[in-house]
């Protein structure tokens, strides 16, 4: 995933007919969204995938779903270790693989307990590289089942081995982001932050780019924020979609991801908003302030002079 460039990874969704099944329809439309927008990546069977609400199979159908829309267009990278043995997620792992994505990730917070040391956790990636063959790894600091946030230096030790190639940053500290990327500097790695209010910060510092729930909304706005945020021409305009990210996070967070599927109906995707995870209702409150994230969002759109498909 290493790219000069930066570039954006959406949390990839997975529409659901109102039955509750997989839409497939609709996840095809998602995905040439996201290819369309500019994405330089697509992350699939992730926690916005709903992923711990699929089965196995379900999960591979998915992924297997995304690589073929995506058809080499971008690399695709997704979740491959949902708990157990090492060698029960090994296998999972290269089930995953079996799908053709570039790089299956780890989820950190399901590879040791919460209370168990570094110690225990770093034996136990090392017992999962070994025992996956030459297959390229990433890691998502996933805030389910809990939050396990890699240190710099385990992080670098990984890196090292020259098999982890992603990381899903979501420690929310530019510090510890970029004694990250110091200490991983010279390799075939990226580093993409989940959390927008330092987004331009971590980019300038030398993230490879953005991966976060807010593509789920207007990804053509994050491939903007990538292509320009060093842009001297455009410091205005970037502060601007910096704060508005700020401004905004908290209404795309409540009732996650019915709230970004009700959005993506108003740009015209045809979808539902059902969600298999118990997130609360769309209430009549939640839906207002969609309606008028969707209404700012257009005048900026229009103001920066972005195009869009849908």
């Amino acid at each position: 995933m290493e790219n000069a460039q930066k570039g954006f990874i959406p949390v990839m969704l997975t529409p659901f007919l109102s039955d509750g099944t997989i839409d497939y329809p609709g996840l095809t439309q998602l995905t040439e969204i996201y290819l369309q927008a500019g994405a330089s990546g697509l992350f699939a069977n992730c926690l916005s995938s709903e992923m711990f609400e699929l089965n196995s199979e379900e999960r591979l159908q998915v992924i297997k779903h995304v690589v073929k829309v995506a058809n080499g267009a971008v690399p695709v990278v997704a979740t491959g270790t949902f708990g157990g043995t090492i060698p029960q997620q090994a296998d999972f792992v290269k089930k995953v693989s079996d799908t053709g994505v570039e790089a299956v990730i780890a989820i950190t917070g399901l590879l040791a307990r919460e209370g168990d040391s570094d110690a225990i956790f770093n034996d136990r990636v090392f017992d999962l590289l070994k025992q996956t063959n030459e297959i390229p790894l990433g890691f998502y600091e996933c805030p389910v089942p809990y939050k396990r946030v890699l240190k710099p230096q385990q992080l670098a030790e990984f890196v090292a081995t020259g098999r982890v190639i992603y990381h899903k940053d979501t420690s929310l500290d530019l510090l510890q982001i970029k004694q990250k990327l110091a200490l991983t500097e010279g390799h075939a790695f990226g580093l993409y932050d989940a959390y927008m209010a330092h987004a331009v910060e971590s980019l300038k510092a030398g993230a490879s780019g953005l991966s976060c729930i807010q593509g789920n909304y207007f990804p053509e706005l994050i491939v903007w924020l990538c292509n320009h945020y060093s842009d001297e021409t455009l410091v205005e305009e970037v502060a601007m979609v910096q704060q508005f990210l700020i401004d905004h996070m908290e209404v795309m967070h409540t009732v996650y991801p019915a709230v970004s599927k009700y959005f993506l109906q108003k740009r015209g995707l045809n979808i539902s908003t059902y969600t298999r995870r118990a997130v609360g209702a769309l209430t009549s409150a939640v839906v207002g302030d969609v309606d008028k994230l969707f209404a700012d969002y257009t005048a900026l759109r229009s103001e920066l002079n972005i195009e869009v498909n849908i």
